[in-house]
């Protein structure tokens, strides 16, 4: 639903002595780091994903006391909930998938009324508590699932050093709830505190600072946290194992298995300069820290920007820094996810539109015009198959502003909100002119800081503080277009024509006379990237044994978006030379941006690449996060 701008916001005073202002600002005497957020009270704003109703009770503060059980694949213990509610409130309803309850009470330990209601496919269930008159506090006992959403449980096996089991979650967008009794709503945000026992001489990491020393008595090790500034939940992350730290500056550093940490930080020595390239981008670094986690290869994701510690996937270690594009993003996720965040998942491209754009603003920081151009004309290559296989330019998902009311929220989670959104704010830069873009942009960091935000409010802001009144400016921005309507303006900027000329030339002649490209050993990952995917997707085995051969495809010395890019020209033309490469590839690796693709071109080729898929998932599946395995098990790949 279109929403005008500059629509009023309902909110919530949710602490005694919290006082809010209309625009959901603090007042000059509040700490950002113990402020509560403001629930925003817009029909926009409401999260057809959550269960909850923040506006009658809405948790403030979650403290955590979990032991870590690698033997029964659990999490046990206890979740203590500050909570804000209206006085004829008398429920509070949680998020919940999975969760085994024991029991529920209030601060004197007095027991709770409580309720696990229907399943729904696309939210999990609710969880409600009946309240007293005088409740503010509640204490849950419970233990997570074995198979919990978020979790993934490692044998020593399916890690690099093969040495010790390994535990780590992914939140987004909505699997927290499956181990974290709370509300699980990106505009619900919340503080956090921990305490963790995990086995003896094992390390825990979470995305919040350590509170203390860790201690190790009686066979355990205990770990304590915490998060001072409000987050949205799905934010709040653990990983367990046999870890090691190295530091790369002043206020960086990486963790990763002992066996990789030397390559991990190597590959992220320009982290530091990262971090005071953004800062002059867009205002000072919040966090204190900025640590990333180098997981085992199963991590579905690039990376998540979990406050204070990203989770990055080992895939970017190429050994040359051809793709530390992945720090600059989710370093960026410090000001646009982090900061400030998408209050519902219908709006998830002011998170991840916003921080494309800023990794490309970084990246022509450190690295040069070049560099920015080229990441500027992938990502306008990346918009085009998306906008493609979203249907069309007319596509309702090609809008930034999606409607996901019964859908899961993942489904959101396309190309569109990353590549779109970055376009549009390209375009507006252009048409203002960087310095104006600039500063407008740090002022809305600045002005929504630790607080959630809607597409409404984001073209609220802009009008207020970027146009001011401007009807010819309005005119050029064509703003609602852009986040309301499907496909891609006539306004859009693009990078200049000659960006990728030499390669666009190559691909072209390659595709006439199978000539090998001249220049392939002096290009660059991103110009390697646009020769191969500018090639035609339908090429004879001659041409394809020319490729491989010449420029040795289907070896491994290529980084991983170049064997990705190889890989799905090899499946597409049933390349059987490949299938040693796809081989060790997907058993390589749990990425969902490359198992995904892969196997699901080979499942809608019966005859060839479905007994491929078949043979490779069965060794495979094992290795790789639920969030990536509940979509491939539904291509008929899977023989339990």
């Amino acid at each position: 639903m279109k929403i005008a701008a500059g629509v009023a916001i309902s909110m919530l005073v949710l602490l005694a002595g919290c006082r809010v202002n209309d625009e959901g600002r603090k007042t000059s005497n509040q700490s950002a780091a113990t402020a509560i957020a403001p629930i925003l009270g817009t029909p926009d704003a409401i999260d057809t994903h959550s269960f909850a109703r923040p506006l009658e009770a809405r948790v403030t503060h979650i403290a955590l006391d979990l032991t870590v059980d690698f033997d029964a694949r659990r999490i046990a213990g206890t979740a203590k909930l500050d909570i804000d509610r209206r006085s004829d409130a008398k429920e509070i309803v949680l998020d919940d998938n999975g969760l085994e309850i024991d029991r529920v009470t209030d601060a004197d330990d007095q027991p709770l009324p409580f309720k696990v209601g229907a399943k729904d496919p696309n939210r999990g269930t609710p969880l409600s508590i009946g309240l007293k008159p005088d409740t503010k506090q509640v204490l849950i006992t419970y233990k997570s699932a074995p198979e919990a959403g978020a979790l993934l449980w490692l044998t020593p096996e399916q890690t690099a050093a093969k040495k010790a089991p390994f535990l780590f979650s992914q939140g987004e967008s909505i699997e927290n709830r499956s181990w974290i009794p709370t509300q699980d709503s990106p505009g619900i945000r919340q503080t956090w505190e921990a305490t963790l026992h995990v086995p003896a001489g094992m390390t825990a990491l979470m995305s919040a600072p350590r509170a203390e020393e860790p201690i190790t008595q009686g066979g355990e090790s205990v770990f304590k946290f915490r998060m001072n500034h409000s987050v949205p939940p799905y934010l709040i992350a653990i990983a367990v194992g046999d870890l090691a730290f190295k530091s790369l500056g002043p206020r960086t550093g990486v963790w990763a298995e002992p066996v990789t940490i030397e390559a991990a930080a190597h590959e992220l020595a320009d982290t530091e300069k990262m971090v005071a390239a953004a800062e002059k981008l867009y205002g000072p670094y919040r966090w204190g820290r900025y640590d990333v986690l180098a997981l085992p290869p199963s991590f579905p994701y690039g990376g998540q920007e979990n406050p204070n510690m990203t989770f990055l996937t080992p895939t970017f270690i190429a050994g040359d820094k051809s793709l530390v594009g992945l720090v600059a993003h989710e370093l960026a996720h410090s000001w646009s996810g982090n900061l400030a965040t998408n209050a519902v998942w219908n709006d998830f491209w002011l998170n991840e539109g916003m921080t494309t754009y800023a990794e490309g603003r970084i990246v022509e920081e450190l690295y040069g015009k070049k560099s920015a151009n080229e990441h500027i004309a992938l990502s306008i290559d990346a918009m085009n198959k998306a906008i493609a296989e979203n249907g069309g330019p007319g596509g309702a998902d090609t809008r930034l502003h999606l409607d996901l009311e019964g859908r899961a929220p993942d489904d959101g989670l396309t190309d569109i909100a990353y590549e779109k959104g970055a376009a549009f704010m390209r375009t507006v830069e252009a048409i203002v002119g960087r310095d104006r873009f600039d500063a407008w942009l740090k002022g809305w960091f600045d002005r929504h800081a630790f607080q959630p935000v809607t597409s409404a409010m984001f073209l609220g802001d802009i009008r207020q503080n970027l146009v001011k009144g401007d009807k010819a400016l309005e005119n050029k921005l064509i703003l609602d277009r852009w986040v309301y309507q499907p496909g891609v303006p006539p306004n859009v900027v693009k990078p200049p024509a000659d960006t990728f000329a030499e390669q666009d030339r190559a691909a072209a002649t390659f595709a006439k006379s199978a000539a090998r490209p001249q220049g392939w050993e002096q290009w660059n990952t991103e110009e390697r990237l646009r020769f191969l995917n500018r090639l035609p997707r339908k090429l004879g085995k001659g041409s394809l044994d020319e490729l491989g051969r010449a420029l040795g495809l289907n070896e491994n010395q290529y980084n991983m978006e170049i064997r990705f890019a190889w890989l799905q020209l090899a499946v597409g033309n049933r390349y059987d030379p490949a299938v040693p490469l796809l081989e060790r590839f997907l058993a390589s690796q749990g990425r969902g941006k490359f198992v995904r693709p892969l196997f699901k071109a080979l499942a809608a080729d019966p005859r060839w690449g479905k007994p491929i898929a078949t043979r490779i998932y069965a060794q495979t599946r094992i290795s790789y996060h639920p969030l990536v395995t509940r979509d491939l098990d539904k291509l008929d790949i899977y023989r339990p």
